[in-house]
């Protein structure tokens, strides 16, 4: 698996491991890197499957397997206690490896998640599922934006999509990965388990995002008992992404806050 190690090197630093979304990639957190290198040892990662981690995933792939892999990953380069920052499917990893190696984990931030599927994110996943099977990848990667971005940044950034498609075509995950990757994340289900993380979770969401409701996230954190909901009005699915500076801010201010676990909460940023 590939892995970057950035900010401090020290083996006892404050260590973050960033785990992204479907897309599985390091290169989502470009944003995020010089606000927390300042403070923190930041790994970053290539997802089984994506990226530099080039892999052909089994049939029965699942949450369970990907969180297993990345501390396999992690145990190899002597990081054993981390906090983990996940956007979307990667904040399910970070639930995931919370209730199955609750030792290594110190606190988990969920963006954009969810305690189980939306009926509305099953359809958004189903139509993007679809435009792959029956239209191509080359669709599928044209169709991406809309469900990460607002409509009115992406018309001032039309010449930056028209790169990251690009490079998404070119860099597919496949086609394989690509929809067992998608239907592990479909699967996952913390309903039954949510109430056994005990470490601190901060539940970070934007309000205007298309692809998950903000109420996937007032779910989840209802059902943890150690979280903070903090909504942001602006950004979409990938608010971190569209606006940076705020969602920064707002994941600084939980990690000074977090030694200090307030009692659920629900906050506007």
């Amino acid at each position: 698996m590939h892995v970057e190690i950035h900010g401090l090197q020290a083996d006892d630093a404050p260590t973050l491991v960033l785990a992204s979304g479907l897309g599985g990639v390091a290169g989502f957190w470009q944003p995020q890197l010089a606000a927390l290198t300042k403070n923190y040892r930041v790994v970053l990662y290539d997802q089984r499957g994506t990226g530099r981690s080039a892999d052909t995933l089994p049939a029965d792939y699942s949450m369970a397997m990907m969180a297993a892999e990345l501390v396999d990953a992690l145990a190899q380069r002597g990081i054993l206690r981390f906090g983990l920052i996940g956007h979307a499917l990667g904040g399910l990893v970070g639930l995931q490896l919370a209730l199955d190696y609750p030792e290594r984990v110190q606190r988990v931030a969920v963006i954009n998640g969810w305690l189980t599927l939306n009926a509305h994110t099953r359809r958004c996943f189903q139509v993007r599922q679809d435009l792959l099977l029956n239209v191509g990848v080359e669709a599928f990667v044209r169709a991406q934006p809309l469900f990460l971005y607002p409509s009115a940044w992406m018309a001032q950034h039309q010449a930056r999509l028209a790169q990251e498609d690009a490079h998404h075509a070119t860099h597919f995950q496949g086609r394989e990965n690509l929809l067992r990757r998608l239907h592990a994340l479909m699967r996952a289900d913390f309903t039954a388990s949510a109430a056994n993380v005990s470490q601190p979770v901060l539940v970070l969401c934007s309000q205007d995002d298309l692809l998950v409701p903000w109420s996937c996230s007032t779910q989840l954190a209802t059902a943890l008992p150690n979280a903070r909901q903090v909504d942001m009005p602006w950004g979409g699915h990938a608010m971190s992404v569209t606006n940076a500076d705020t969602f920064n801010a707002l994941l600084l201010q939980w990690l000074d806050e977090s030694d200090v676990v307030p009692p659920l909460r629900r906050a506007t940023g």
